[in-house]
């Protein structure tokens, strides 16, 4: 099905969401024809975030909203979807556009397997009526549906279109690029030397998997790393809790700047803890690049002055790999918490590969070697 008759059936004129691959077409729509415009279209920092910037715009002019997103942020929309918008309650109607990773009999990765079986079952816990569409889903169908729906959100209820990989179609090219010069594979060789034989916690998408691929062409063990999948905003956090249990060995947390608002209270968590033990890199490319490219807000922000606010005795911010390496060391030597954030271009390797061993595997070999520290 083509994006535009979707988006015209819906009959919505505010959209706001956390970007997703399965999604790309209608991601990729909306910046196209809105751009990122306050009065259409909005990419918030998770989605609960986007879920209550919704429920404002109802408020405001009484119209229903659409809030996108994976089908792995519907834990972040539990919350506000219950004690917020739920019919006893405020009774606020919201359309949610879910993309379907993990869709049973369809192969994923690890992270998505139990979310997709539990897609559905979770929307209907939350007493919101879904739909999936599919590759063949007609027009004709989704407006009948759409048509009943209206009838449930008049009830102040919500409702979900849930997308299969594939059903959603966008002819026009949207290419993201920024003025950055370094490119992130290489960002993470040059950590990967700084940090030596540390442990190392890295985030969700093609960070772990530029980290992965980095061990395997440096013939290394991948027992030095922690890839975190899933879970995007919380690889700090966990860093954090290795950190606070291994006080007397270096911890660095490879992060990115969507993960880093998605839950920026972790910084305020680990600044007030201030782990002398702890790096924390945040590379920043202000886009959602894992999954399409999409910006984040990270570009517009000063994540530095942000870390300092939270207690990080040490934040820095480089552009270039000297300035870099020279961060890392200096990070390295001092018995302090840091941040060093790292500007990035947007953009990976065509044949970049993904991580050849389980998730329970790296876990039990990271384990293990935390256990010889």
């Amino acid at each position: 099905m083509k994006v535009e008759s979707l988006v015209r059936i819906l009959g919505a004129d505010f959209y706001t969401g956390v970007p997703d691959s399965q999604l790309k077409a209608l991601c990729n729509y909306l910046i196209h024809t809105y751009g990122i415009d306050p009065v259409h279209h909005i990419i918030a920092a998770n989605e609960g975030n986007c879920t209550a910037l919704a429920a404002g715009y109802h408020l405001a002019t009484g119209k229903v909203p659409v809030v996108y997103m994976q089908n792995s942020g519907e834990g972040n929309i539990i919350n506000p979807v219950a004690s917020l918008l739920n019919d006893k309650v405020y009774a606020i109607p919201m359309i949610f556009i879910v993309g379907w990773r993990g869709e049973p009999g369809i192969h994923d990765e690890p992270q998505h397997i139990y979310q997709g079986e539990v897609t559905v079952k979770l929307l209907d816990d939350m007493d919101i009526r879904s739909f999936v569409i599919g590759k063949d889903t007609t027009e004709e169908e989704l407006e009948g549906v759409m048509a009943s729906f209206r009838g449930v959100l008049a009830q102040g209820k919500d409702v979900a279109f849930v997308i299969r990989k594939g059903a959603l179609e966008y002819d026009e090219k949207v290419v993201y690029h920024n003025d950055n010069a370094m490119v992130r594979e290489e960002i993470i060789r040059h950590i990967v030397r700084a940090s030596g034989e540390d442990p190392i916690v890295s985030t969700t998408g093609k960070a772990s998997r530029e980290l992965f691929e980095t061990r395997v062409a440096n013939d290394q063990s991948h027992k030095y790393d922690f890839l975190t999948v899933g879970s995007m905003g919380h690889s700090s956090s966990i860093a954090l809790g290795v950190a606070l249990s291994k006080p007397k060995q270096r911890i660095w947390c490879i992060d990115g700047d969507g993960a880093v608002l998605m839950h920026m209270g972790a910084m305020a968590v680990i600044g007030a803890n201030r782990p002398e033990n702890l790096i924390h890199v945040v590379i920043n490319n202000g886009a959602h690049e894992t999954v399409g490219g999409m910006p984040t807000v990270a570009s517009k922000i000063d994540l530095v002055a942000i870390a300092r606010a939270c207690g990080y005795p040490n934040a820095v911010r480089v552009d270039s790999f000297e300035e870099l390496d020279r961060a890392l060391a200096d990070a390295k030597e001092k018995p302090e918490l840091s941040l060093i954030e790292v500007a990035c271009s947007i953009g990976a390797r065509d044949d970049l590969g993904r991580p050849t061993t389980t998730a329970l595997e790296n876990k039990q070999n990271f384990m293990a070697y935390l256990e010889t520290l």
